[in-house]
């Protein structure tokens, strides 16, 4: 039999110093991940965990991932130190309130700030000082218009509106990238908006909010450019 050395080692004490980013990716997204990798620097140290949820997007649908996110939350480390946790779901936090989300995650993380597609996208508009707003959706319908409700503000109207009215969270993750472009150049020109959001994480937009951006000369966001803005926002807050 062979013997087993024991082997001492120190505690790296400066393994933490990376802040770390919690997201909660619905189960069927294909996107939001690999999107959020890209656009945010190296130093930040991404920590993913799944929510279940039904292929099918509806408000029901939405609403039922309120009573699992706790226990999504849960499956993140219980011994990191992290400074953001996202709840990476733009038209599921509508659904269920950008409040009600925080309180979620809360309940397992106390004090951490909270972020999700909603709020970030506020924020961004609100950095952007945008007044007039055109928005393209993958949504159904009701979804569609709760997202409408809560973007237009007295101060923020929406000029234009255009989705592409998919129930399947699978065939939003492989809309064209022509077919997003063009959609973005119609919403420009039919509204003459001071911004354009793209909403759903599911969307592939990286590369290509940039080109549209420089091709149509105003502001193109996406849910998941949103948030990689905001958690940069929230880590700068921290120091």
């Amino acid at each position: 039999m062979i013997d087993i050395q024991n082997l001492t080692f120190e505690l790296d004490e400066h393994s933490d110093r990376l802040p770390a980013v919690g997201l909660v990716v619905l189960q069927s997204d294909e996107t939001m991940e690999h999107e959020l990798r890209l656009w945010l620097p190296d130093s930040i140290r991404l920590f993913h965990t799944r929510i279940p949820n039904s292929v099918d997007i509806s408000s029901d649908s939405l609403r039922q991932m309120e009573q699992a996110l706790p226990a999504s939350v849960a499956l993140l480390p219980s011994t990191t130190d992290f400074k953001v946790i996202v709840y990476g779901c733009t038209s599921a936090a509508t659904v269920i309130g950008e409040q009600a989300v925080t309180e979620a995650v809360h309940s397992v993380f106390p004090g951490v700030a909270v972020s999700n597609p909603l709020s970030a996208i506020k924020a961004q508009l609100d950095a952007l000082q945008v007044r007039r707003l055109a928005l393209l959706t993958p949504y159904v319908a009701d979804v569609s218009r709760a997202l409408i409700d809560s973007l237009q503000t007295p101060e923020r109207q929406l000029v234009s509106v255009a989705s592409f009215n998919e129930s399947r969270d699978d065939r939003v993750a492989r809309i064209a990238r022509s077919s997003l472009l063009h959609s973005l150049e119609m919403l420009a020109r039919d509204g003459k908006p001071d911004a354009i959001v793209a909403s759903c994480t599911n969307l592939r937009l990286h590369g290509l909010i940039e080109q549209a951006s420089q091709k149509l000369g105003i502001p193109v966001i996406s849910s998941n450019s949103a948030l990689a803005w905001h958690v940069l926002q929230l880590l700068e807050m921290q120091g």
